[in-house]
């Protein structure tokens, strides 16, 4: 090879040496690579919020459901009446005392609507206060002629057989009169309807609370002595979380179900207690002050909130503890026992 041929095989040898080798580029020293800018964190959206009945926090099916009138129907509590029939499917039950100390039910149901509900029983005083709280068709037989006057001279939408009322009554062949008549709860919606009453409503509910995790009972035991005739018991079960009923000393137990009465929360509220009137062997009849202020104990999940229940006209009653909060319930169905100011319970 020639030395002008060895000298231009060098040159290009060099010339190629200056072009850079792709796909093997190295960064800079000093140089960082930039993320992209950022304006705002990444959030995960949240699942949509189910519907939820506003009488016991629980998931409703439908929607449109929400806005179906609630029905207050009035229970008699005397031996005879018990078992009553589908008290278990109320979302509230108020408890009262009434003549004899024996105590009366007034059962608000919105979210079930059992066919048989009873025995249905007389009005009392205390129920033009509690029915417009739930804005509810009011289901009763037979009243006082001062009581019956009262309620006229309210608003509240009267579906009792006072008013003529006969569609959605029957009388059972289980008991004996006047311990045997029943009402089917939708068909008292239909008998509403049919007298021009709305067929829905917007319910204003409780607040209720779901817990993250399971809370220590503090309370398992809470006796009310109503009266020397009727005292009840609920026991805390921790296994579902729900309170127990006694009544008398005897499990209360649910026709309709055939099991024994429970409670996610149990109620205790202090009221004033008027007397109304006494009959010829004095038994007395109490107006109950159920519109305003007072004071409360919530037991719910094993525990005890003490504070002040306020309500009034058109809504459900509110819970508050002394510093202001408010007191929520554990969703379900609840019992609210309604006592004289000067009874005491006991807890254990």
């Amino acid at each position: 090879m020639s030395t002008r041929t060895v000298l231009r095989i060098a040159a290009v040898l060099a010339a190629l040496a200056l072009i850079p080798a792709t796909g093997c580029k190295t960064q800079e020293p000093g140089v960082v690579a930039q993320w992209p800018n950022v304006t705002s964190e990444r959030t995960v959206p949240q699942p949509p919020t189910p519907p939820r009945w506003p009488l016991t926090g629980l998931d409703a099916s439908d929607a449109s459901l929400l806005e179906r009138r609630v029905v207050a129907v009035k229970v008699e509590n005397s031996p005879s009446a018990r078992p009553q029939w589908n008290l278990q499917l109320a979302d509230v039950v108020y408890e009262s005392v009434t003549e004899g100390g024996i105590t009366r039910f007034n059962a608000i149901f919105h979210s079930q609507s059992p066919e048989q509900v009873g025995p249905v029983r007389s009005a009392r005083l205390s129920d033009i206060d509690i029915v417009p709280q739930y804005g509810a068709l009011f289901v009763f037989s037979g009243a006082s002629s001062s009581v019956n006057g009262a309620i006229r001279k309210t608003t509240i939408e009267n579906l009792s057989e006072d008013a003529g009322v006969t569609y959605p009554y029957w009388r059972g062949s289980d008991r004996p009169r006047p311990h045997n008549l029943y009402v089917d709860i939708d068909k008292a919606r239909e008998e509403g309807a049919k007298r021009g009453m709305p067929a829905t409503q917007d319910v204003t509910g409780f607040a209720f609370e779901r817990l993250s995790a399971e809370a220590t009972p503090t309370v398992t035991e809470v006796s009310i002595p109503f009266s020397p005739a009727n005292r009840v018991v609920w026991t805390f079960d921790a296994e579902t979380g729900a309170y127990l009923r006694e009544n008398n000393g005897s499990a209360h137990t649910d026709k309709g179900t055939g099991k024994q009465l429970r409670a996610r929360n149990v109620v205790v509220i202090w009221a004033k207690h008027t007397v109304a009137s006494r009959d010829v062997v004095g038994s007395t009849t109490y107006d109950i002050e159920l519109i305003g202020t007072g004071r409360v104990t919530v037991f719910r999940d094993g525990q005890r909130f003490d504070g002040t229940w306020e309500a009034k006209a058109g809504a459900a009653p509110v819970f508050r503890t002394s510093e202001g909060t408010q007191i929520k319930l554990s969703p379900g169905n609840t019992w609210m026992q309604v006592i004289r100011n000067d009874i005491n319970i006991t807890m254990r």
